[in-house]
């Protein structure tokens, strides 16, 4: 019964996100969803900078995140970026 209870539960909480998946990937115009997170440092020991960033439009979908350190050895960073882009019709 448990296991019964567990499996209705995940299905109820997984539904709408199936379903809401379904609608995104149907949509043709008016699609954008973004997300990004930033932090920054700076103290005795140096400073620095990250970013992560994704959008998704009806262009296409996008990926960046990076980050640069500076310290008494001097600066250090790095870079990734990826994307697709397609056309409707």
């Amino acid at each position: 019964m448990r296991a019964l209870k567990r499996a209705l539960a995940v299905s109820a909480l997984a539904a709408p996100l199936v379903l809401g998946c379904a609608g995104l990937a149907a949509a043709q115009e008016g699609l954008d969803a973004s997300w990004g997170k930033g932090q920054f440092v700076a103290n005795g020991d140096g400073s620095g900078l990250g970013d992560a960033s994704s959008t998704v439009s009806s262009d296409g979908v996008s990926h960046a995140d990076f980050f640069v350190w500076s310290d008494d050895t001097g600066v250090s960073g790095s870079f990734t970026g990826a994307g697709a882009t397609w056309q409707n019709g």
